[in-house]
C-alpha cells in the first residue's frame, strides 16, 4: 500500500499521522491492481539468491537505514559484518564515490539460545541537509560497499511525500513480490506497521539464522531508503523452553530507532517529522499503565 499521508490503524502498530497543515491535493487514491497469491506461504529455502552473501572477507551485509533524529536531518546506518568486527566507520558525501565526510558508529553483539549473531554495527549520520542525495560507504579494502539515499524536504505543510506501509512482510515468494511491487511504486519511505522476519516461526539457532536471511532480503530497498519501525507480536520471540524470556531481544539489537530524539523512554515509542507528516509509533505489545515506563 502506498499513502500520501494517510491515517491507519493496523493491528500491531499504531501510527498516527498529524498533518503540519493541510496538505494541497492530499489523496492516497488508488496505487495499484497487486494482489498477492493465497495461503499457504512457504519460507524461501536459505541457498536462494535472494539470501545471497555479499562477496569478500567479512563484507558488510544486512544493510538498512532509518530515520536518526526528530526532524528528517539525520539517519542511522545498520549494517552485520560475519566475521570479525572491522570498521564501524561510514564515509559519506554528495558526490559519488567523493565521500567528504565521516562518521564513527559502534558496534556490538548478542547471543540467542546458541545462536551468536554477526558484529551489528549502527552509526549516527547527523546535519544532514534537506532534500539531498547522499552517497556511503561501509566496510574496507575490496569487501567495502557503497549505497546512497535522498534526504526529504523541509519540514512543510505542503511538502509532497510518498510513504509505503508494509507490515507482515515475512520471506516468501509472496514476501518477494510484495517487495518487488513496492520498489517499483516511487515511494520515497516505508512506514514498517510490525512482524518483519517471522523468524519466530522457527526453533533454537534457526531463529537467529532467519534474522540474518531476512536482512539479506530486503537489504536492496533498506539501505537506500528510510524504513521506520515498529515492532509486532513476531518479535516478541519469548520462548522460555530456549532460555529466552526477554521479549524483542532480536528486533531491539538490530532495528535501533531515534526514540531518544522524541524525548520517548523506549525503542518501541517515539515520534518523527517527515517532509508535512508527523508519525507517531505506538507499540501495542508494551507493558502499560501505573506500574510500567511509558
Amino acid at each position: 500500500m502506498i499513502s500520501k499521508m494517510q491515517p491507519f490503524l493496523l493491528g500491531s502498530f499504531l501510527a498516527v499521522f498529524v498533518l503540519l497543515g493541510i496538505v494541497n491535493n492530499g489523496d492516497a487514491g488508488i496505487t495499484s491492481s497487486f494482489i498477492r497469491s493465497e495461503w499457504p506461504a512457504v519460507d524461501i529455502p536459505l541457498d536462494n539468491e535472494v539470501f545471497a552473501v555479499p562477496k569478500g572477507h567479512n563484507a558488510p551485509q544486512q544493510v538498512h537505514i532509518t530515520q536518526g533524529d526528530y526532524d528528517g536531518k539525520a539517519v542511522i546506518v545498520s549494517w552485520v559484518t560475519p566475521d570479525e568486527p572491522g570498521s564501524s566507520k561510514v564515509l559519506y558525501g554528495t558526490s559519488d564515490k567523493n565521500y567528504e565526510f565521516t562518521a564513527e558508529g559502534m558496534v556490538q553483539n548478542y547471543t540467542f539460545y546458541k545462536y551468536k549473531s554477526g558484529y551489528i554495527h549502527q552509526c549516527l549520520i547527523d546535519g544532514l541537509q534537506y532534500d539531498t542525495k547522499y552517497y556511503y560507504k561501509i566496510g574496507t579494502g575490496d569487501s567495502s560497499r557503497e549505497f546512497w539515499f535522498q534526504t526529504p524536504p523541509a519540514i512543510s505543510p505542503d511538502a509532497p511525500y510518498k510513504f509505503g506501509i508494509i507490515g507482515d512482510l515475512g520471506q516468501t515468494q509472496n514476501s518477494l513480490s510484495t517487495l518487488e511491487h513496492y520498489m517499483q511504486s516511487g515511494a520515497q519511505a516505508v512506514l514498517f506497521v510490525g512482524d518483519l522476519a517471522y523468524a519466530d516461526r522457527y526453533q533454537y539457532n534457526d531463529v537467529g539464522i532467519r534474522w540474518d536471511s531476512w536482512g539479506r532480503f530486503v537489504e536492496k530497498s533498506t539501505a537506500y531508503q528510510p524504513w521506520i519501525w515498529s515492532a509486532g507480536n513476531h518479535e516478541i520471540e519469548y520462548m522460555p523452553y530456549m532460555g529466552e524470556v526477554v521479549p524483542f531481544k532480536n528486533f531491539l539489537h538490530r532495528y535501533p530507532t531515534p526514540y531518544l530524539a522524541s524525548q520517548s523512554s523506549s525503542p518501541l515509542w517515539y515520534a518523527i517529522r517527515r517532509a508535512s507528516a508527523h508519525v507517531i509509533v505506538l507499540s501495542s505489545y508494551s507493558p502499560f499503565g501505573n506500574f510500567s515506563n511509558l
